[in-house]
């Protein structure tokens, strides 16, 4: 089950798993596989006590972190954190600020004390996202650094690559991923529209072989609505080094997921999430729900780009994660459309394994059947 990628990584099997939460990297990991902290969201101290967990608790396996630093982005070039958020802020109409909390309110979401709330612009653009990197850097079991949005700057990759880690970015398109290789990028990661989070519009099974083909040796993983082992084994197949997951790990047992919104993920069907900018300004797959829908409305407010919708949004977001309950029909649920098959809660180990077995099973029927049209 080791591909040269997973072979330089020291890892048993090429599954890596994009998680919001510790015990989920620490849980693949310790399984065989590859868990990678999704940074977004953390001040640069948070990430910091983040990792510090995961190095506490992962043994000597590796894992790493995934950051956003957008290609494109309003305010882009300017390196102060600070003044760019000032900026942005002065950018924002009261309007989309009012509408946004005006939903909550109807929903019955309470409000965040001030002493509570966080700030709106974290990790979004290369000024915030790059004291992230610093604190990535300075954790020896990180192996590699991903950007889920575009090619991570030159100088970012410049230090990646001097520590010795190995830079991923994700693309929806061949030309994107040629862009990536160019760059220096050691990881293409192409995301089929059917992925959660942000996605293009391409369906899985022909992006994949157009990146394989436009990458020529820069390895590949596959991603974009990956659950099973049979779509693991489609991939490899192909030609891809590995599967990224992301959507897989919101229901497992160790994740950090409020009942309310695991119910709802539970209950959830594959033609239930839809790609909305409602949220982060740009396109990302969940859950279709009346945040979602409100934000298609004639005469409602079109959502910002990135990062100045989230700027919006990360009120909604973080009241979301404080009242669940409350927020069930307006919370952010980005999810894939496998989200139909995660239809209850399992162990992480459970799901590694159940992936590796089916891949195998796959693989040896494939086998099989060339095999016979051989004979015959």
């Amino acid at each position: 089950m080791q591909t040269e990628l997973a072979k330089k990584l020291g890892i048993e099997f090429p599954i890596f798993a994009f998680t919001h939460c510790r015990d989920v990297v620490v849980a693949v990991s310790k399984a065989g596989g590859f868990g990678v902290l999704g940074a977004v969201g953390f001040t640069p101290e948070q990430l910091e006590t983040e990792l510090t967990w995961i190095d506490e608790n992962i043994g000597d396996l590796p894992y790493g972190v995934d950051i956003v630093i957008p290609g494109k982005y309003e305010g882009m070039g300017e390196d102060d954190a600070t003044k760019l958020e000032q900026e942005l802020k002065d950018l924002i109409p009261e309007q989309h600020r009012k509408f946004a909390n005006e939903l909550l309110e109807s929903h019955g979401v309470p409000e965040i004390p001030d002493a509570e709330k966080m700030q709106e612009l974290l990790g979004w653009t290369e000024a915030t996202a790059g004291p992230q990197v610093q604190v990535a850097l300075s954790h020896p079991k990180v192996k590699l650094l991903a950007n889920a949005l575009g090619t991570p700057p030159p100088d970012v990759i410049e230090e990646i690559h001097a520590s010795g880690r190995l830079v991923a970015a994700l693309c929806g398109a061949a030309s994107q991923a040629v862009r990536h290789a160019n760059a220096g990028v050691d990881i293409v990661i192409a995301q089929g529209t059917e992925g959660g989070g942000h996605t293009g519009d391409v369906g899985s099974m022909v992006l994949w072989p157009e990146v394989i083909d436009a990458l020529g040796d820069t390895p590949m993983l596959a991603a974009g609505g990956i659950g099973t082992g049979r779509q693991m084994a489609a991939a490899l197949a192909m030609g891809a080094q590995g599967v990224w997951t992301g959507s897989l790990w919101l229901t497992v047992e160790e994740a950090d997921v409020p009942p309310a919104q695991m119910k709802t993920l539970l209950d959830a069907g594959s033609r239930d999430t839809v790609r909305s900018r409602s949220w982060t300004g740009k396109p990302c797959r969940m859950l279709r729900n009346d945040w979602t829908e409100a934000w298609e409305a004639e005469g409602n407010p079109d959502p910002l780009g990135m990062p100045m919708q989230f700027m919006v949004t990360s009120n909604a977001v973080q009241r979301g994660h404080k009242y669940p309950e409350q927020a069930k029909d307006v919370n952010f649920n980005p999810v894939g459309q496998i989200v139909g098959r995660m239809n209850k809660m399992r162990p992480t180990r459970d799901v590694i394994f159940d992936m590796v077995s089916e891949c195998i099973d796959a693989t040896e029927r494939m086998h099989n059947l060339m095999n016979q049209n051989a004979e015959v």
